[in-house]
């Protein structure tokens, strides 16, 4: 993973970036902080289904008080828009000039794509769940499609592969960030990130199947798929 440094996806900015490339990575990394923040709560909330859909519930009730304040979720969906917009950009500049690309790059540039795509239609179909068919966009929302056939033939890889993309493109991050320290210690972080995310992907997908705690999805959202 010895590669060039790093382009407009980097965390660290190369000394020939023009002032206004510089600002466009501060941004990007800016709102990367706020959406990783809610991220990990989000997969943290996910992840307290390994006691129960109940737990679930409980722990989601205590997290939608903070983000879904008037003022926190318009800055959330902002943020989404301005990384998938910006994501985007410096991935096109960066395919543009491919002879450039390291290892590390491509990967970055494809789990930011990945995981983009992955943003933009999870949160319009929350959106869309909340506000045009009135659901309660729970756990049961989001499990609906692994229940349904053949549904989960999507909504398995789905899962899988955007929480994947994140944990990869945080490990890139990460290696750009360690970029002062050994090769070997920066090769064994990035890896223990993105395995962590891939693991986490793969109990997500579980909890959402039903195969670690029993799931019944309600006829409300099983409706939503012509069921």
């Amino acid at each position: 993973m010895n590669t060039p440094p790093p382009l407009a996806l980097s965390a660290q900015t190369p000394p020939s970036n023009t002032p206004a490339t510089q600002r466009h990575q501060r941004l990007h990394r800016l709102g990367a902080r706020i959406l990783g923040g809610f991220a990990l709560l989000h997969l943290l909330n996910h992840l307290a289904a390994l006691r129960g859909v109940a737990a679930h519930q409980q722990v989601l009730e205590v997290l939608r008080w903070f983000y879904r304040h008037p003022w926190v979720e318009p800055l959330l969906l902002l943020c989404v828009l301005a990384q998938v917009a910006s994501g985007s950009r410096a991935a096109w500049a960066a395919w543009r000039a491919p002879g450039r690309l390291g290892t590390v790059e491509r990967i970055q540039v494809l789990s930011g794509l990945v995981l983009g795509s992955f943003l933009s239609i999870h949160a319009s179909a929350v959106l869309a769940g909340r506000w045009l068919q009135g659901l309660d966009t729970n756990f049961h929302f989001a499990a609906a499609g692994l229940h349904i056939a053949p549904f989960g033939w999507f909504f398995a890889p789905y899962y899988f592969a955007g929480v994947s993309a994140l944990g990869i493109h945080l490990a890139c991050a990460l290696w750009w960030r360690l970029a002062h320290r050994p090769a070997a210690q920066r090769r064994r972080a990035a890896w223990a990130v993105a395995l962590a995310g891939m693991a986490c992907a793969a109990v997500l997908v579980a909890l959402l199947a039903g195969w670690v705690v029993p799931v019944q999805v309600p006829a409300a959202y099983r409706a939503s798929f012509g069921v």
